[in-house]
């Protein structure tokens, strides 16, 4: 199996979903859906897990469309929409995240943000074996190995973080927080080098993480569980719920991150931000 080629291959199969997302944005009356359900989000799913599994036949686990876990030693890891209920609240930065699993090890993967504030399409790409990620094509070489966490490092949050911007900024010190949607697009910056760390305080399946994970070991980082440990998808309800709150980073950044008392986010209410 080639993964240079494999990739390039899902690369123009996740541009050619993001089309859709795309004329989903752009509809009159705005998207369908409500809450965190979108109608495109099925249909983007059904035309990847299509196209991905004639590119490569084996398990599947999809957010929308369900999972085929046969024991296979490699699973499509997908992600149609990331960052759904954002999206449909007319907020920019969602993303198709598309990965591979080997063996229970993230080797390939596609983030793809159609629709954003401050790079127009933005889709950050790798697989094992190449000592580069690819950013819309261009090569690009980050090592998130000996970064750390310093004055006015970028540290990605949810775009819910901008209703708590003291606890927030507290909790990032010294470092400064971005507050933006997608955990998939967050990590995949921090691996392209826009970040130090990526951060989520939710619950997270597979889906989520996966391809951002991917793209994390192409950059010499790390994708870290609320514990400081590191992420596994060993059996299914590993994919079910990987974790509790993630770090995806630089590996120092992230355990000091990880360590810290992220609970008062949902503790403590709106006014005190």
């Amino acid at each position: 199996m080639d993964l240079s080629k494999l990739l390039i291959l899902a690369i123009e199969r996740v541009r050619a979903a993001g089309q859709l997302l795309i004329a989903e944005w752009q509809r009159p009356t705005g998207p369908r859906g409500q809450g965190d359900k979108a109608e495109i989000d099925v249909e983007i799913e059904a035309v990847l897990r299509r196209d991905l599994l004639q590119l490569l036949e084996c398990d599947f686990w999809g957010e929308e469309t369900g999972h085929s876990l046969t024991g296979h030693q490699l699973c499509w890891v997908v992600d149609p929409n990331d960052g759904t209920s954002d999206f449909l609240r007319g907020l920019k930065g969602s993303a198709i995240s598309v990965g591979l699993l080997q063996d229970s090890v993230p080797i390939l993967g596609v983030v793809f943000a159609p629709v954003t504030e401050d790079r127009g399409a933005d889709c950050i790409a790798w697989a094992e074996g190449m000592p580069h990620l690819l950013r819309n094509d261009q090569e690009i070489m980050v090592d998130l190995s000996q970064q750390d966490l310093t004055m006015g490092s970028p540290v990605m949050v949810s775009a819910a973080a901008a209703s708590k911007p003291r606890l927030n900024a507290e909790l990032c010190a010294p470092g400064v927080f971005v507050a933006m949607p997608s955990i998939a697009y967050r990590l995949a910056r921090v691996a392209a080098g826009d970040g130090v760390s990526a951060v989520s305080i939710f619950p997270l399946s597979a889906h989520d993480v996966v391809a951002g994970h991917a793209l994390l070991r192409g950059a010499a980082g790390v994708l870290l569980d609320q514990d400081g440990q590191p992420i596994r998808y060993r059996t299914e309800a590993d994919m079910e719920i990987v974790s509790r709150r993630c770090f995806g980073g630089a590996p120092r950044a992230c355990t000091m991150l990880a360590a810290r008392d992220w609970e008062r986010i949902l503790r403590e209410p709106e006014s005190t931000g």
